[in-house]
């Protein structure tokens, strides 16, 4: 029993790990695409990349079972709310700062 729980655990972590790679990579990608001369090279070969990765990580996370599935999911999700918030401009967070400064 606390195995299975050792396990959920390690495939939600692997999947916060396979999050931080697809979205981080994907924040990389496009700040990389303003700067380049060849845009849609780096798009396609991003997307590649990391759908290549996430999904392979998916599929040894998961030993054909539904749980670990899910757990990792689940982390995904958890990395993707993460690296947006942590990816964010400035701008939009100072302005969101001097929104609740008006409410109150």
């Amino acid at each position: 029993m606390m195995n299975d729980g050792l396990a959920l655990i390690f495939a939600f972590a692997a999947g916060m790990l396979l999050g931080c790679v697809f979205f981080g990579g994907l924040w990389w990608t496009i700040r990389k695409c303003v700067a380049t001369p060849y845009p849609a090279r780096w798009m396609l070969g991003s997307a590649l990349a990391r759908m290549s990765i996430t999904l392979a990580g998916f599929y040894f996370v998961s030993a054909g079972q539904l749980k670990p599935l899910l757990a990792c999911l689940v982390g995904f999700i958890a990395a993707r709310l993460i690296v947006t918030r942590l990816t964010r401009p400035a701008i939009q967070v100072l302005a969101k700062t001097q929104e609740t400064h008006h409410a109150t």
